[in-house]
């Protein structure tokens, strides 16, 4: 069991600090305004 944890924790602590890095550069907001651009044309208020 311990063998295919391995890789699985070794992905996590991939994404994990792909994450970090993009809120990091401040890439958060700009996902944020993409988000909700598509919610306001999805209603049909953009």
């Amino acid at each position: 069991m311990k063998r295919k944890s391995l890789p699985a924790a070794a992905v996590l602590a991939a994404g994990a600090a792909f994450v970090a890095l993009g809120l990091w550069r401040g890439e958060g907001a700009v996902v944020l305004q993409k988000a909700v651009v598509i919610c306001m044309e999805c209603i049909g208020i953009g």
